[in-house]
């Protein structure tokens, strides 16, 4: 009797391919979701980058050993490194030694000590409109952060029948045009900077506020003009507040330098301070980034100053009721720490006094460079005057007026990092690169005139 035969051998091909279909079956049988996305590249497309991290980034991908950084918005010492100031050392170590420091969420609208000092410190201590009780501040990420918050303000209650816009100075700080464009305000430029005159192109600016239509939201920056480093005179400042008046504007300061531009806290408030006097109903992003040295802590407040009137008070306790609601909607609370360090050194007489004196020492080195750098320049081309626009301007920036094409010939030639638009941070210079900056900056100008 045979025995029955064993069937025959599977061959493990055979295996994978059973094995593959019973996988399909039961994937279908449990309706797999599609892989397909709702963000397809049409509803999201890539996003530029940012031009400033962008060249961050290859500056730091650079091994040249000569290499120079001029793109950096923030303060650098003399060997090209950070600088905390002493003062920020002499708060933060008083700070670390309070045994009632905690970690517990600030009010919405902030640390009441930092905002009535910042309020102060940006208004004048004996400004009218502190005393008339017609202004309302708000801690805010730092200087951005502010601008942010005014914006969202405007956007929702300032009224523009026309659809008026927000006009920009020609250039600006390039975050301008996001913060403004993200919460649906439609934005136009002033003229500002001449490249002839490397200075500014005041009847230009006159000429477009005084024919903006009435009611328009005009940013101005209260001192050290980012991009350019050129700012108006005392003369021009009130020239531009009495076309702002006329047309009925309503102007939107924003400060991030005071203190850091020309050394003197109440020199580089001036302008905000000339507004107020005068009666404007305006606002204030204020940043204490530079002139703390506070990058990274994102302190920062923003200030409303409603006109003066009868009704001034209600209609500043009704502003400050809606920023308080948009300010929670967006962040809640505030940050603690850098505000707890600005607020000791400004309600300190003695640490405020150190702070003075920090500032002067970095708008000095700043000036100082400014010179040298003049100086240099003009003994290498022979043309006495012909680079006095780095020593007009003020401020951490200064427009050289290279072209884009010297910018990146220099960059390529020299490993020199600047932005497109001829920008340098002058803090950036130092003994060790200033002369092989000049020299650079000569042999391109040189070469492509």
């Amino acid at each position: 009797m045979s025995r029955p035969q064993p069937p025959p051998a599977t061959s493990t091909t055979q295996q994978s391919h059973q094995a593959t279909r019973r996988l399909a079956q039961v994937k279908n049988q449990m309706g797999e979701p599609s892989s397909t996305t709702a963000f397809s590249a049409e509803n999201v497309p890539q996003a530029p980058e940012d031009p400033l991290f962008g060249l961050m980034a290859a500056y730091r991908r650079d091994t040249f050993d000569k290499k120079v950084d001029l793109g950096i918005g923030a303060y650098r010492d003399n060997n090209a490194k950070p600088w905390v100031l002493p003062v920020v050392k002499m708060a933060d170590e008083r700070l670390r030694q309070d045994p009632n420091l905690n970690h517990e969420y600030l009010p919405i609208a902030g640390l009441a000590d930092f905002t009535s000092a910042a309020q102060k410190l940006m208004l004048g201590a004996e400004s009218p409109a502190i005393k008339e009780k017609r202004v309302t501040s708000f801690q805010t990420i730092s200087g951005t952060g502010a601008v942010h918050l005014g914006a969202l303000f405007l956007a929702k209650f300032y009224p523009r029948p026309s659809n008026q816009s927000v006009y920009f100075s020609s250039p600006t700080w390039a975050n301008h045009n996001q913060i403004f464009t993200n919460v649906s305000l439609p934005i136009a430029t002033y003229p500002y900077f001449s490249a002839k005159t490397k200075g500014l192109d005041f009847e230009g600016m006159m000429s477009t506020i005084s024919s903006a239509p009435s009611g328009s939201i005009i940013l101005l920056h209260a001192c050290a003009h980012n991009p350019t480093g050129v700012d108006p005179t005392r003369d021009q400042w009130k020239q531009i507040a009495t076309s702002i008046r006329e047309k009925g504007h309503f102007p939107f300061f924003d400060c991030a330098y005071q203190g850091f531009a020309s050394g003197s806290l109440n020199d580089d408030a001036w302008a905000v301070r000339y507004f107020v006097e005068q009666g404007f109903e305006l606002c204030v992003a204020q940043s204490f980034a530079k002139n703390f040295g506070l990058y990274g802590e994102r302190a920062g407040a923003f200030h409303f100053v409603t006109a003066p009137g009868s009704d001034a008070t209600n209609t500043i306790s009704r502003i400050n009721s809606q920023l308080a609601i948009l300010q929670r909607s967006e962040i809640s609370n505030p940050p603690a720490y850098g505000a707890r360090i600005a607020s000791m050194v400004l309600n300190d007489p003695e640490l405020f006094a150190e702070w003075e004196a920090n500032l002067r020492t970095m708008s000095g080195r700043i000036k100082d460079m400014r010179s040298r750098v003049r100086k240099i320049l003009e003994e290498l081309n022979g043309q006495e005057g012909s680079w006095k626009h780095i020593t007009e301007q003020i401020g951490m920036f200064s427009f050289t007026g290279l072209t884009e094409k010297q910018v990146l010939k220099i960059r390529e030639d020299a490993h020199v990092y600047m932005t497109k638009n001829g920008r340098i941070s002058m803090a950036g210079l130092n003994d060790g690169n200033i002369e092989y900056f000049a020299k650079a900056v000569d042999k391109v100008v040189k070469e492509t005139s």
